[in-house]
């Protein structure tokens, strides 16, 4: 399938897809939302490709969402379109893990789409932020939400307050970003990271991301009781019975992903 907004390429068992609008900074238009869920659709169809990696170019992972196309929006117009609903929430959907991989600048909703994969890698000119506020409006992509569940609630409300960056070493230090990397070092850093995911069972990777994500919908007591019964199913896949025994045998594990 042919992308306007984005580049798609498998490496192995990775997929990738690179948000491709250098002019506008990888901005989030409708037509890069829809061509983003295209192709998250394609690979979660493919039983070969076991890890995403999204990303942009060095300079924006995603400077925010497309102004000029909402500037004119009314609230009828705003609220009958289910505008950020529709499509963006994709990512979230995704029961393969994702995983962003940030260079520049992550704002607005280029932040909230970072944060909607299962862990970000930085790079160390990575920039995050929550800018609406200077716009006269409001994260609307998760921002308010994920952010504090990510930084607490006084990082969050100085984040989405005044509007400043965060760099990618605060980031890390927060709890915001996973890893950070040289800026020249990310792109195969990431690959790296993705490829040992993708040696693992995909089905128990998908648990694994199942019950995580369950974590900041439930009380501690109904998520262990969720990860109990997950982890009890393990036991009827081939994976854990060769998993297991590669491990009695001294040898590495060959996985069918049944």
């Amino acid at each position: 399938m042919a992308y306007e907004n984005i580049l798609v390429e498998t490496n192995g068992k990775v997929g990738v897809v690179t948000l491709n609008r250098p002019k506008a900074l990888n901005a989030l238009s409708a037509g890069l939302i829809k061509d983003l869920g295209a192709a998250l659709d394609t690979f979660e169809a493919n039983p070969d490709i076991h890890v995403i990696v999204l990303t942009g170019s060095e300079k924006a992972f995603a400077a925010g969402a497309d102004i000029k196309e909402m500037a004119g929006f009314s609230y009828m117009d705003a609220y009958l379109a289910d505008f950020i609903t529709v499509g963006w929430e994709r990512v979230t959907s995704c029961r393969k893990p994702v995983i962003a991989a940030v260079a520049g600048f992550a704002l607005g909703g280029g932040c909230e789409m970072a944060m909607m994969c299962d862990f970000i890698i930085a790079a160390d000119n990575a920039k995050f932020g929550q800018p609406e506020i200077n716009l006269g409006t409001m994260p609307g992509a998760g921002g308010t939400q994920r952010l504090t569940r990510f930084v607490g609630k006084s990082k969050a409300m100085d984040m989405c307050l005044t509007g400043r960056m965060m760099d990618a070493e605060e980031a890390h230090k927060c709890g915001l970003v996973s890893r950070v990397f040289p800026l020249d070092d990310l792109k195969d850093e990431a690959m790296k990271i993705a490829e040992t995911i993708a040696d693992k069972s995909l089905p128990i990777s998908m648990m694994v991301k199942e019950s995580v994500n369950a974590a900041y919908e439930t009380t501690l007591t109904q998520g262990v009781k969720f990860e109990r019964r997950l982890f009890h199913s393990t036991f009827a896949t081939d994976d854990q019975k060769e998993g297991m025994a590669a491990f009695v045998e001294k040898r590495q594990p060959n996985f069918s992903d049944r």
